[in-house]
């Protein structure tokens, strides 16, 4: 039967699938793995590992990796710790794991189940893991080198960054600057990255180019290193002016505020800029950042659609605001001159 790849198997070249001896064994963070689809639920597609979005079926086998899954209006799952008949697709980049929660609005929808099969292993026997296949990942330095970075904050997932980031890349991009793209954290899916090239990215990468099937519950430690050999790659990309950086979810998610909480990471940053979904979260927002001794040098996000909620926030804040016309007319001129 014919294998789809998904895109957290993108690396992969030379394997075969075993099953006789793995039957007991507990899967890690990127373990990959053969898998039947049983039951078509949320997901009735995947992003392949050319990228291509490629509808499943029932009895359809797909290659995909064991990780761990955080997404507030969408999944909270994890990778197994004990063997089961069943597990669940977490995303659609070819993440596998158990779902523990979701969002309500997912009440009445139910996982897309997964049978495993059997592992991927190399030509030695063992088992392959997205995170060791081939990468050489540097450690982590703090000092500042190449582009400047822009940090693209969110005060929740949903609350505009990418958005934000990809139109301050038009902006720049409009400016004649050369612009490249990290998203740091996340679960695997090109979108994001996919729309920043499309709005003038010269170069964009996020921590699946790293290996990574999803950076929930990895080790700050651990992302600080794919921040680095993200780093490394636009250096070596050569004549950026700018990367722009987006970390996903929102500033109390675990691992964004590990990372934003580094005084190390942050003194790698240039500017930061903070996207919000309404008022109250924006001026929350900037209290949790200013304990941290951040100061965005803009607002921006979902609030920025009401000239309302505009209003509402200027009376409180001197920070400048702007929507996303503004961000690529005149933000880039503004403020990163």
């Amino acid at each position: 039967m014919k294998i789809k790849k998904s895109l957290v198997t993108q690396f992969l070249q030379d394997y075969r699938i075993v099953k006789d001896g793995y039957e007991n064994y507990l899967p890690k963070a990127g373990d990959v793995a053969l898998f039947e689809i049983i039951e078509i639920g949320k997901h009735q597609s995947m992003q392949s590992d050319s990228k291509r979005s490629v509808s499943i079926f029932n009895g359809d086998q797909i290659l995909a990796a064991f990780a761990d899954r955080y997404a507030t209006s969408q999944f909270e799952g994890y990778v197994p710790t004990e063997i089961l008949p069943e597990y669940h697709i977490l995303g659609a980049g070819g993440v596998i794991g158990l779902v523990k929660s979701k969002n309500a609005a997912l009440e009445d929808i139910e996982p897309t189940t997964v049978k495993w099969l059997g592992y991927a292993v190399d030509d030695k026997g063992y088992i392959i893991n997205t995170k060791f296949y081939g990468m050489n990942r540097p450690s982590f330095h703090a000092k500042v080198k190449g582009p400047k970075v822009i940090l693209s904050l969110g005060a929740t997932m949903d609350s505009g960054k990418t958005t934000t980031a990809a139109y301050l890349t038009r902006g720049l991009y409009l400016e004649g600057k050369k612009v490249g793209f990290i998203k740091l954290t996340g679960t695997a899916f090109t979108k994001d990255k996919d729309f920043v090239f499309d709005t003038g990215a010269m170069f964009t990468l996020d921590f699946s180019d790293a290996g990574y099937p999803s950076t929930f519950t990895v080790p700050v430690s651990e992302i600080l290193d794919i921040y680095e050999f993200l780093r490394n790659k636009m250096i070596d990309y050569g004549n950026l002016d700018y990367i722009v950086m987006e970390i996903a979810d929102g500033i109390l998610q675990v691992e964004t505020m590990g990372l934003i909480s580094n005084k190390d990471f942050m003194n790698t940053i240039s500017h930061v800029v903070f996207s919000c979904g309404d008022s109250l979260s924006a001026l929350k927002g900037l209290e949790v950042l200013k304990s941290l001794e951040i100061e965005p040098v803009m607002l921006a996000g979902r609030f920025t659609m009401s000239e309302l909620l505009i209003r509402e926030v200027r009376k409180y804040v001197n920070i400048p605001i702007f929507g996303i016309d503004l961000m690529e007319q005149k933000a880039a001129n503004y403020l990163f001159k």
